[in-house]
């Protein structure tokens, strides 16, 4: 299944970057040459792009947590204080940030110094610019990731490149459709060809960047269907563009059936995918994100989530795991909650580390069905498409033969309902406008039936809005009380 999209020209790309550099003044200190030749004084250790690389042979699951704080030193002792119990270090940036508005993130600097602690919820990279940013990666021996939600982070990406991260998280999909609610969907697949260009462009110059789309997307009930089918595409775009380290990404459901198949699926469909579409040349891992949804109150209940999160993702075989903190319902953690978090995932994922690989034939036969799903819509989305994969992506919203549960997006249609069957695997509750055939749908809907036939009730939209809460409230399937 190849696409006739080509790597954005040279020429286009430079008659871009003017502009994207005027954005805000830090723009103006960023040269990629320079950028070069600092990535290549870091060594390997530094590099998470062949840090994955190396981990995937290896078989070794890397952890990582999120954290990000308005203030640069804060945010690098914040680093330094959770280095130790991770294998790679995250940015996450702040809200302003992320809706290009950095104004009111330096506006959120200066009440946080007043304040002497952050009044944002991550770091404001593009307002400490080239400077500020290259300062975090030498005070750290570890890897750096770039994490965000940002619609258009082509300055971000500008920046934080030059600056020596090596990783950056996101997509034009997975960062507008969940995120955003009026942001058209071909401007922001547009703006991330850029950020592929930008990262393809140093990988031309022997500097690899991992590309990592973001998997979970609205986090809440997510089919396996929906988040492959979006990874893949967000995949191929970057691949378009030169990008050759990519990290596909799949939020926990809480099924460890559907779970483990999920990750084997993903990086099955990954290798499938890629090649036909002619690529050869890239490299592939996943990344496994502890459950996304609400969090039960209590520390000790929200603890077990984070531990069956760490035990799906080493159970799974994922190269890299996104961590949780037991103070998940309370808003923004503290650095020690934080810590917790990672150890307690990294003695779950030690304790497993020898343990072979879980298979047995549900696992099989739940890898097959989400691989038959997932191969039908991107065949849908080549067709309407007529070879192009931008305009495949976009009519796929427009038709709703893509959409995304729950997600705020006008351009989503929004009518896809997921709810869990009988043993907690998500499945189709209403397809909306999503056109798989009777034989997917029926498999779906024989599923839920069983469910209702055990609660007595018929099925209903009520269990979509149990099962939202369930985990909350320390259960996985929304039942009757």
């Amino acid at each position: 299944m190849k696409f006739s999209d080509q790597i954005l020209a040279s020429n286009d790309f430079d008659d871009l970057r003017p502009t994207v550099l005027a954005q805000w003044p830090t723009g103006r200190g960023v040269d990629r040459d320079e950028g070069v030749r600092f990535h290549r004084t870091l060594g390997d250790k530094k590099n998470m792009a062949l840090v994955l690389e190396r981990c995937e042979k290896e078989k070794r699951l890397l952890i990582q947590p999120r954290a990000g704080v308005a203030l640069l030193s804060e945010h690098i002792r914040l680093l330094k204080y959770l280095e130790p119990s991770c294998d790679l270090l995250p940015t996450t940036i702040d809200a302003y940030t992320r809706q290009n508005r950095y104004d009111e993130a330096a506006k959120g600097i200066a009440k946080s110094k007043d304040a002497g602690h952050s009044l944002l919820n991550g770091f404001p990279a593009v307002n400490y610019g080239l400077e500020g940013c290259r300062q975090i990666i030498q005070e750290l021996s570890k890897p750096v990731q770039i994490r965000h939600g940002t619609p258009d982070a082509r300055l971000l990406a500008e920046i934080t490149l030059a600056a020596g991260f090596s990783a950056f998280e996101g997509g034009g999909i997975s960062y507008n459709i969940p995120y955003t609610k009026k942001v058209p969907l071909e401007t922001s697949v547009r703006d991330w060809q850029y950020v592929d260009r930008l990262a393809g462009w140093y990988q031309e110059q022997g500097i690899s960047i991992n590309r990592e789309p973001f998997g979970p997307l609205s986090g809440t009930l997510i089919p396996p269907f929906v988040s492959h089918t979006i990874a893949l595409l967000e995949g191929l775009l970057a691949l378009q563009q030169g990008v050759r380290s990519l990290t596909l990404g799949y939020g926990q459901a809480g099924n460890y059936v559907q779970d483990i198949a999920a990750l084997r699926s993903l990086r099955e469909l990954g290798h499938e995918v890629f090649t036909a579409a002619g690529y050869q040349d890239y490299h592939l891992t996943t990344v496994f994100h502890q459950w996304m949804g609400g969090f039960p109150e209590d520390e000790a209940r929200a603890f077990g989530v984070i531990a069956w999160g760490a035990a799906a993702a080493a159970l799974g075989g994922a190269n890299k795991v996104i961590v949780k903190t037991p103070h998940e319902a309370m808003g923004i953690p503290t650095m020690e909650a934080n810590r917790q978090g990672l150890e307690t995932t990294r003695q779950i994922v030690n304790m497993i580390h020898d343990q072979p690989f879980l298979d047995n034939q549900e696992i099989q036969t739940e890898t097959q069905q989400i691989k038959k799903e997932v191969r039908f819509l991107l065949e849908r989305i080549h067709q309407i498409g007529e070879g192009s994969l931008v305009q495949g992506v976009v009519r796929g919203f427009e038709s709703g033969i893509l959409d995304v549960p729950f997600a705020p997006s006008v351009y989503n249609r929004g009518k896809l309902l997921p709810v869990r069957d009988d043993r907690g695997a998500v499945r189709i509750f209403d397809p909306g406008n999503v056109p798989f055939p009777g034989t997917i749908l029926d498999y779906h809907r024989d599923l839920v039936a069983q469910r209702a036939r055990t609660e007595g009730r018929a099925p209903c939209f009520q269990m979509v809005i149990d099962d939202i809460y369930a985990v909350s409230k320390s259960n996985l399937i929304g039942r009757p009380r």
